[in-house]
């Protein structure tokens, strides 16, 4: 029986398919609903209209936005906590940036009586600096942060001994000036 049902309804789709409701429909079903239901209806229908829907997708996106970047803002600032990564060779940081401050305090004192030596001692120091720069913002997104701390520290290590040996250059040529102003008064 469902398969004659099922033929009749190919054959005859087209006359079942030209029914559809009036356009006064709608209007003719709101006459009977109450006044109050109608009012709750169209007050729903509007607060999820496309300009509401819009105005919440503008909203949070600008929410998400603001949240972004003061969380990029806080990340810059805080740095990344070398203790966490490797405590010895943050506290070796800590000790070698000191003694590089100090030597260099050191090293200008020669920078008004022989300018020319200072500046090229100072172009080898920056050089250094700027890659240990270098290396501390991408230590934030290294994916082996403990091996770029050891690169920092190596040239840290290295900034101490170029900084000894310019030192030692400098109390060379004091001595060498000493010597031969005392060689003049001598003779």
């Amino acid at each position: 029986m469902s398969k004659r049902l099922e033929d009749f309804i190919k054959k005859n789709r087209e006359e079942f398919d030209d029914l559809e409701p009036s356009a006064d429909l709608w209007a003719r079903i709101e006459m009977h609903l109450p006044a109050q239901e109608f009012e709750m209806i169209k007050r729903e229908t509007k607060t999820f209209s496309l300009g509401f829907v819009m105005r919440v997708a503008a909203t949070v996106i600008l929410v998400m936005g603001v949240s972004f970047a003061i969380y990029l803002r806080s990340t810059k600032k805080e740095g990344v906590d070398l203790a966490a990564i490797n405590p010895v060779y943050a506290e070796q940081q800590v000790q070698y940036t000191s003694q590089i401050e100090s030597q260099r305090s050191e090293l200008k004192a020669i920078e008004k009586s022989d300018p020319q030596l200072y500046k090229e001692f100072s172009d080898e120091i920056a050089q250094m600096d700027s890659t240990y720069k270098e290396m501390n913002s991408d230590l934030a997104t290294s994916p082996n942060q403990e091996r770029v701390l050891h690169a920092m520290i190596h040239n840290l290590q290295i900034q101490i001994q170029v900084l000894n040996q310019q030192l030692k250059v400098v109390k060379q040529m004091k001595n060498m000036k000493k010597d031969e102003q005392s060689d003049v008064k001598n003779i």
